[in-house]
């Protein structure tokens, strides 16, 4: 695994930057065209919600992506946060590898 002290794009950034900037789309045009409530586009926004698989799947039909797109945003900034946290940190560090398989 690559390791950066750099924090990845969220699904948030990449959503208000690359996406709804351009296009010029509000939150509540988005949540109407997604089927959900704007609280929902709200919250993926502010990162406070994560991507699922069912909302990547109507972000990619919605913008015409893939819903890996979405997801390897979402597992990149997890990873990270994972990596960068020093309580996950030490649970990680706990672990040990096994030595044979049983």
């Amino acid at each position: 695994m690559l390791t950066t002290k750099r924090k990845p794009v969220t699904v948030g950034e990449m959503l208000v930057e690359e996406f709804m900037g351009p296009m010029s789309l509000t939150q509540a045009a988005l949540a109407e065209a997604m089927g959900v409530p704007r609280k929902h586009v709200n919250e993926l926004c502010n990162d406070r919600r994560a991507v699922t698989a069912p909302t990547a799947l109507i972000l990619a039909r919605v913008f015409g992506n893939s819903p890996d797109f979405w997801l390897n945003t979402q597992r990149r900034t997890d990873l990270w946060e994972a990596t960068n946290d020093p309580r996950e940190r030490a649970r990680i560090d706990r672990a040990r590898p096994l030595t044979s398989a049983a």
